[in-house]
This record gives structure tokens, sequence and C-alpha cells, in this order.
């Protein structure tokens, strides 16, 4: 997967348009507005550079984009959906509040809901476990994987519960 961060976004942008713009170019995995900036993810770099090269300096919603590759550093991460985000939260408060439980590599508030990227899957579900449910800056939050973080995460539990069956019977 290929993180591509998109600048200069008009405030009525959507993650709809937004998607719609880069699907013409590949596969588009994720695709999240934050103000007036934007992250997508494509499922090859040759899509993703494609994409680029079309898209940087081209008009949407009367605004002339800024298409390049995250700069960001790489990491294999589980990712949390947060819901009921309240209002006046901000992406170092919420940041502060899941590092209590592990690193956090990335942290975005989009429009009442977030995105949590943790280090280790271990953090993520101690994260899910105390926070679910609970109350944050006055709001009862939700705390959960996306589907395809959730099957990585079974797809873990399993072999470690396996590992350890293994080792007992060994």
């Amino acid at each position: 997967m290929v993180k591509i961060f998109v600048g200069n976004l008009a405030t009525t942008t959507t993650s709809e348009e937004l998607r719609k713009a880069f699907e013409k170019y590949g596969s588009v995995s994720e695709c999240d507005v934050v103000r007036n900036y934007g992250f997508v993810h494509m499922s090859n770099t040759s899509e993703a550079e494609e994409a680029i090269l079309n898209l940087h300096q081209s008009d949407l919603n009367g605004w002339r984009m800024n298409v390049e590759m995250s700069k960001g550093k790489p990491k294999a991460t589980t990712k949390l959906h947060v819901g009921n985000i309240g209002e006046g939260v901000t992406s170092e408060m919420l940041k502060a509040k899941f590092e209590e439980f592990g690193p956090v590599v990335e942290c975005d508030i989009v429009r009442g809901y977030a995105f949590v990227h943790m280090e280790q899957v271990e953090h993520a579900m101690e994260a899910i476990k105390k926070l679910d449910n609970t109350a944050f800056k006055g709001e009862l939050v939700g705390c959960s994987l996306p589907v395809a973080s959730s099957i990585h995460t079974l797809i873990y539990t399993f072999k470690r519960k396996w590992t350890t069956y293994l080792k007992v019977i060994g």
C-alpha cells in the first residue's frame, strides 16, 4: 500500500470526491479528508505515481491540489477507528490518550471520528478493551478495528494461541 498526501483542498471537498479523482488511476483502499488536506492509500507504487503525475496541481472544487507521496516513514501498524469524537478534541489530545497503552504512529481526526495507528497489535487491543464505551472529553467514544485490521488481528491471535498450544503439548 502506498500513502499519498493531498494538500490545498477546498474545505467543502469530501472523501468521496477525492476517492473518485484517484480511482481513475488505480485501486484506492482508503481515503480521508482532514480540514483542507487528505490522505489517499493506493494499492501499488505505479498507480500512485500515475495519480500524482496527473493530479498534482489539478483543479478539484475550484482549488489546485498539491499531490505528493506521503513523507511519513511507512511502518506496519494496527489501525483503530475511534467514533464519536467530541468538539474541540485535537489529534494531540487523542494521541496522548492512546499513548497510555503504547506508541502511536499517527492520529487523524476526521469530522467526529478518528483513525489511530498504533505500533503493536497488543497495545491496540488493550486500548480497545480499556477505552471502548468510555467517556473522553465529555463524549462516550467507540473504539474498534476496521474490517481489514480485524482480520489481521484474528490471524495474529490464532498464531499466538496455536504457538502456545504447541509449546504446551510439545
